[in-house]
């Protein structure tokens, strides 16, 4: 028997674009713990995403242990230093209060990698471009994105680490190769734009300057 095919009416289809519109990268979090139930339903939802030839080449780490966590905030201190000395005098002063990362509050951490050497999927769609097994782990998070955010909860992109330092800490694979740390939970406010442009780093350019035709 076929599956009902859903409609998702004019109804949906707005709500689904506010989800876009307020879905943020969330430095401040309250320290509240997350349902025990929270961070394996998200990963069930993340895995609905698509991948390369059905690969499901993504590899979610929940980060637990206090001496891990201690050695990641060990690692974005040392990178984040190291990117402060590299900014321009005009924007040093700048980064430097920029707050990048939520790691001392958030209570849920997560590494997310891809497994390079995955044989799911049979190598159906990397002969050309093996690099679409970490574009399928981008898409995982993304879906985990907009699925945490619909339920209140808020997640935060680390991604000033060194990542082989952090695979280490991890103690992971030697063929899964980071994409990404996050911190998730519950926000300390909500804002409809990025922090980074309420922080004047930066600011949306409109759609027109991405459409490209030929």
């Amino acid at each position: 028997m076929m599956a009902r095919i859903p409609v998702f009416d004019a109804e949906f289809r707005a709500q689904l674009h506010t989800l876009f519109d307020w879905r943020r990268d969330v430095r401040r979090f309250r320290r509240d713990p997350l349902p025990a139930e929270a961070l394996p339903h998200l990963v069930d939802l993340a895995c609905l995403a698509p991948s390369v030839g059905l690969s499901q080449p993504w590899r979610f780490v929940s980060v637990d242990e206090p001496a891990r966590r201690a050695a990641i905030r060990a690692n974005f201190a040392r990178c984040n230093a190291a990117a402060l000395a590299m900014q321009q005098p005009d924007r040093a002063a700048l980064y430097a209060r920029l707050k990048l990362a939520g790691l001392d509050d958030a209570p849920v951490q997560m590494a997310v990698f891809t497994d390079t050497s995955t044989a799911q999927g049979y190598g159906l769609g990397r002969a050309t471009m093996p690099e679409m097994t970490t574009y399928s782990t981008v898409a995982a998070i993304h879906t985990l994105w907009l699925a945490a955010r619909a339920e209140g909860i808020g997640m935060g992109w680390v991604s000033i680490l060194d990542p082989g330092e952090a695979a280490r800490t991890l103690d992971v694979p030697a063929a899964w190769k980071l994409v990404g740390y996050f911190c998730l939970g519950y926000p300390e406010a909500e804002d409809r734009a990025p922090a980074l442009e309420r922080a004047g780093w930066e600011h949306r350019r409109p759609t027109r300057n991405f459409l490209i035709r030929r």
